[in-house]
C-alpha cells in the first residue's frame, strides 16, 4: 500500500512508513477507495469544513488539511467516520445518567434504569463509549414502596449494563466501551469494589470510585465513614441499626475509612481496579460549576462530563514541532510558534465536529450545543522529550512538558474567543460566573487562573467553548498517523517489540514494531545498543515519577489527564497505597494503575514442538508404558483390608474468605523399577459431616478420581482438574518460587484446580517421606516448575488473556488494552 511521506518541514525526519502504521491506518481508518493517508485527511479536511459559510469554505478546508498534515489529528472517531455516510457519531465517549427507577424519569429528572440502558445502546451502537455515574441507585437492602419490595442495589444492574455491551456491536466493529463510577459513600461500595475480583464479571466496563474530600480527611482523622443513600432502607437493615440524618439521608452503616480505603487499594493492586476519581477537584475545577455537576467520567477518565455529556478529542502530535532533534544539526528546540497556530486551527476545527456530527440522543445533541465543550490534546510527549535529551523523569523533563501544556492552553482559549467574536459564545456562558470564583470555598475555577489578558478578552468577547483541553489514550492513531510515537502524555513503554498477527488466511506472520524516537536517533547515526540516559521507559521510572508528571501538566488542563501508572510486580504494597494520597494532595482528579502479579494471569512460553507421532504408535507407548509401569498398571480391584492412609488438611482463599476441607488419600506399596518400594494413591475420600454447598460435587470428584487412579490414569485426570475454570474468582492455595527465590502466592481458576493441586503436592509429599524419610509437615512444597518472571529487558507484564497470540500478557496502557507479548492493540477507551 502507498502512503504519502510528509514533507521535512512537517515531520522530523523523513522515516521510512512501518509496518504497523500501514496496517493500522488500513484496517481501521481508510474508507473504500482510499489508498493513503493523503487521501483520508482530504476527506476529513472536506467534512470539517462543510459548516463554513459558503465563502469561506475552501480556505478553512485548506487549512484544515495543512494541519492534519502538520500533526494536528482527530481522534480516532473522526478520523473513521468523518465525511462517510455511514451514521456514526464522530464523538468517542458520553456520560450517560442513571435514575432510581426502573422505567421513566426519578424525581430528579433522572433517566430509569432500562431507560438509561436503551439510551446507552443507541449510543454504543452509533460507535461512543459510555460513562456511568449508579450511584442513584437505591442500595440492596433498600426498599421499594411501588411493589413492597427489596432492592437489589446496583451492582447487580450494572451486570444487565455490561451484557448489553456484550450484545450491541458498535460501529466499525468497534466493541463499546463503558466506565462505572459508584460515590464511595453508596451503601454498596464494597460489593462494587470487589465484583471485577470474579473473573468474568464487568469485562466491558472500566470501575471507579468517586472519592470526596471529606472521606480523604476521615481516612487522614483514622474516622468512621457513613455510608448514606436518600433511599429509606428495608426492615433487615434498620434491624440493624440503620438511622436517618439531618439532611434527611439514611446512614445504612459506618464503617472505619481505613478500612475501606485498605478494601479500595487490595483490590487495585492485585486486579487494577476500582480506579479513583477525586470528585471534589473536578467540581472545583470546573469552569461550569455554576451550571452543572459532574458525577462521571468517560470511559478512560480524561473527560469529567455532566449528563449526556460528550468529549470531542484531537491530538496534536508534539514530535513534529521538535528541530534538530538529539542535536543532530544543532541544538535541539521545540517550535513554540509554530504549535500555537497548529492549536489555534485545530480549535476551530474540534468546533466543527460538533456541528458536522450525527447524534446517537437529541440529549446529547443539546447538551453540546449549549456549552460546546472540545478537547485538544497532545500525544508522542515522551518521544518529544527524548528527541530534546530531557528525561521524563527529572525536573526539567517536567518543567518543558508543563510549557508545552501551558502553551497549549493560552493558544486554545485565545483562538476560542477569537471564534466567539465570529460564532458567538456557548449558549450557557456568563462571564461573572465563569471566570469568578468556585462555589466551594472559594476556590477558583480554571479559568479564573487564566493570564489577566485572557480573561479580560474572555470577558469582553465571551469564549465559544466552555472547556478546551484534554490528554486523552492516543491508541491507535498514535500508530496509524505518528509513527508509533510514545501516546499520550506517557513514556515510551518499550524500544521495539514484535507484533504478531493473524492473517485473514489464517496463517500468521510477524515483524519489529519500533518506537519513534529510537528509530530516529538509530537513523541518524546513533548507537541503539548504548541509549543516552534521557531514553528512559516507562518500567525504568518510579511510580512517584508517574504521578510527578501528572502533577507538573494538570494544573495546565481544564479537564483531566488519561494516565496509566505502571508499578512492577514487587512493588510494596505500603507505597502504592500511598500513590492514590499523593494524587489527591497533588489535586489530580483520578488515577489509575496496574501491577502485573498471579492473579491478572502469567505469561505463557510455548513448548518446543514435539515429533508427531501416528495414532497406533500412540496407543501401543501406552499401552507399553502401562504394562511396565508400576504406577500405572490397572488395578482390578481395591485389595482387602487396611490401607496406608493420609488425612489432609487444606485450607485455601476464595473470594469469600479462608476455607478448609479435609481429605483423605489411602496408598498401595507397589515395587518401583528400580526394586524399591513405592507408594500409589488409589483411593480419595472426603469425610462426612463437613459442610458447604461443595460437598456433593467433591464427594462424587472423589469417587472419580478414585477410579482413574486404579486405572493408571490419575495424573491425566489430576492435570484436567488442575484447568476447570469457574466464574466465582481465583483461588489461593500454595507458593510458586521466583527466579530470585522468593516465594509468590499461587492462584488458581477455581475450586476445583485448587483442589487438584493441593492433591498432587499430597501425594508429592507422602512419596518423598516414604522414600527419603524426610517428610516434615507445613507449608505445602511445589511439584512444578517454578514460573519465572520475564527478563526485565523485554518488557513483558503479566496480563488477562490476549486474544492474539494467546499469552497472558494483555494490559491496560494509555488507556488502551495492550498486548506486552505480541504487541497486538486491542479496544481503547
Amino acid at each position: 500500500m502507498k502512503r504519502d511521506v510528509l514533507p521535512a518541514a512537517h515531520t522530523s525526519s523523513a522515516l521510512p512508513v512501518q509496518p504497523i502504521s500501514q496496517d493500522v491506518l488500513a484496517e481501521k481508518y481508510l474508507k473504500d477507495g482510499e489508498k493513503t493517508e493523503a487521501e483520508l485527511f482530504a476527506r476529513v479536511a472536506r467534512a470539517l469544513a462543510s459548516v463554513e459559510k459558503p465563502e469561506i469554505r475552501d480556505e478553512w478546508e485548506a487549512k484544515f488539511l495543512g494541519n492534519l498534515h502538520a500533526g494536528a489529528i482527530g481522534a480516532g472517531r473522526i478520523m473513521s467516520a468523518a465525511g462517510t455516510d455511514i451514521q456514526a457519531t464522530l464523538i468517542n465517549c458520553f456520560v450517560q445518567p442513571v435514575g432510581d427507577c426502573i422505567q421513566g424519569y426519578d424525581d430528579q429528572g433522572y433517566p430509569g434504569i432500562y431507560e438509561a440502558l436503551r439510551e446507552a445502546a443507541e449510543t454504543m451502537r452509533r460507535g461512543g463509549g459510555v460513562g456511568y455515574d449508579f450511584s442513584r441507585i437505591r442500595p440492596n437492602g433498600a426498599e421499594v414502596k411501588g411493589t413492597h419490595s427489596i432492592a437489589s442495589g446496583p451492582c447487580s444492574y450494572i451486570n444487565v449494563f455490561d451484557q448489553s455491551c456484550a450484545t450491541v456491536e458498535s460501529a466499525g466493529s468497534r466493541r463499546g466501551a463503558q466506565m462505572g463510577v459508584l460515590r464511595i459513600d453508596h451503601p454498596d461500595v464494597l460489593d462494587f469494589i470487589t465484583a471485577k475480583r470474579t473473573p468474568g464479571r464487568w469485562n466491558n466496563f472500566n470501575v471507579s470510585v468517586g472519592v470526596t474530600d471529606a472521606f480523604m480527611k476521615a481516612l487522614q482523622d483514622n474516622a468512621d465513614w457513613e455510608l448514606v443513600h436518600r433511599a429509606r432502607p428495608g426492615r433487615k437493615v434498620m434491624a440493624a441499626g440503620a438511622y436517618q440524618r439531618d439532611d434527611g439521608k439514611w446512614v445504612y452503616r459506618r464503617v472505619p475509612a481505613r478500612q475501606l480505603w485498605d478494601t479500595i487499594m487490595k483490590s487495585t493492586y492485585d486486579f487494577a481496579e476500582p480506579g479513583i476519581l477525586f470528585l471534589d477537584a473536578i467540581g472545583r475545577d470546573n469552569n461550569l460549576n455554576y451550571c452543572e455537576t459532574i458525577e462521571a467520567t468517560n470511559p478512560c477518565g480524561e473527560q469529567p462530563l455532566p449528563p449526556y455529556g460528550c468529549c470531542d478529542l484531537g491530538p496534536i502530535i508534539l514530535t513534529r514541532f521538535v528541530r534538530n532533534a538529539f542535536g543532530h544539526g544543532g541544538e535541539p528546540t521545540f517550535d513554540f510558534a509554530a504549535f500555537e497556530d497548529v492549536v489555534a486551527i485545530q480549535v476551530r476545527a474540534l468546533d466543527n465536529v460538533l456541528d458536522v456530527t450525527f447524534w446517537p440522543l437529541d440529549k446529547q445533541r443539546a447538551e453540546a450545543a449549549a456549552k460546546r465543550r472540545i478537547g485538544v490534546g497532545f500525544t508522542g510527549l515522551g518521544n518529544t522529550l527524548a528527541m530534546l535529551k530531557l528525561r521524563y523523569d527529572r525536573a526539567e523533563g517536567r518543567a518543558m512538558a508543563a510549557r508545552i501544556a501551558e502553551t497549549m492552553r493560552n493558544a486554545a482559549y485565545r483562538a476560542s474567543v477569537e471564534l466567539a467574536k465570529e460564532k458567538g459564545a456557548f449558549p450557557q456562558f456568563d462571564a461573572d460566573r465563569y471566570l469568578g470564583k468556585g462555589s466551594k470555598k472559594g476556590e477558583g475555577s480554571f479559568a479564573s487562573r487564566l493570564p489577566d489578558d485572557i480573561k479580560a478578552d474572555i470577558r469582553k468577547y465571551g469564549i465559544r467553548n466552555s472547556h478546551l483541553l484534554s490528554i486523552a489514550p492516543t491508541g491507535t492513531v498514535s500508530l496509524a498517523f505518528a509513527d508509533n510515537a510514545s501516546n499520550g502524555i506517557e513514556p515510551p513503554f518499550s524500544w521495539t517489540y514484535t507484533r504478531r498477527k493473524r492473517e485473514a488466511d489464517g496463517s500468521r506472520s510477524e515483524y519489529v514494531v519500533e518506537d519513534h524516537a529510537w528509530r530516529l536517533f538509530k537513523s541518524q547515526g546513533g548507537d541503539v545498543d548504548n541509549l543516552p540516559d534521557y531514553f528512559v521507559n516507562a518500567l525504568a521510572m518510579t511510580a512517584q515519577e508517574h504521578v510527578a508528571m501528572m502533577e507538573a501538566v494538570q494544573p495546565y488542563v481544564d479537564t483531566s489527564i488519561s494516565k496509566t501508572v505502571n508499578v512492577p510486580a514487587d512493588y510494596p504494597y505500603e507505597d502504592f497505597k500511598d500513590l492514590y494520597q499523593q494524587a489527591w494532595k497533588a489535586r489530580l482528579k483520578g488515577l489509575a494503575t496496574y501491577r502485573p502479579n498471579p492473579i491478572l494471569g502469567a505469561v505463557l512460553e510455548a513448548e518446543p514442538a514435539k515429533k508427531e507421532e501416528k495414532p497406533a504408535d500412540k496407543a501401543e507407548a501406552a499401552a507399553q508404558q502401562h504394562e511396565q509401569d508400576p504406577m500405572r498398571k490397572v488395578i482390578e480391584r481395591r485389595p482387602q483390608g487396611a490401607l496406608n492412609a493420609v488425612a489432609e488438611k487444606i485450607e485455601y482463599w476464595t473470594h469469600e474468605g479462608q476455607q478448609r476441607l479435609y481429605l483423605i488419600v489411602s496408598f498401595l506399596p507397589v515395587e518401583g523399577t528400580d526394586g524399591r518400594t513405592v507408594e500409589r494413591a488409589i483411593e480419595f475420600f472426603m469425610p462426612v459431616g463437613q459442610s458447604g454447598e461443595s460437598q456433593q460435587w467433591i464427594t462424587a470428584t472423589m469417587r472419580m478420581l478414585s477410579l482413574a487412579a486404579r486405572g493408571g490414569f490419575l495424573d491425566r485426570a489430576l492435570s484436567d482438574m488442575r484447568k476447570v475454570t469457574w466464574d466465582r474468582g481465583p483461588v489461593r492455595l500454595g507458593t510458586y518460587v521466583k527466579a530470585d527465590g522468593t516465594h509468590v502466592p499461587r492462584w488458581h481458576d477455581s475450586e476445583v484446580a485448587a483442589i487438584a493441586y493441593a492433591i498432587q503436592n499430597l501425594i508429592a509429599k507422602r512419596q518423598e517421606a516414604v522414600q527419603a524419610s524426610l517428610f516434615e509437615p507445613g507449608e505445602l512444597p511445589s511439584v512444578e516448575p517454578a514460573v519465572q518472571a520475564a527478563p526485565e529487558s523485554s518488557g513483558i507484564m503479566a496480563g488477562k488473556k490476549c486474544s492474539e497470540c494467546g499469552a497472558y500478557a494483555m494490559i491496560r496502557k494509555d488507556g488502551c488494552d495492550y498486548c506486552t507479548q505480541c504487541g497486538m492493540l486491542g479496544s481503547c477507551g
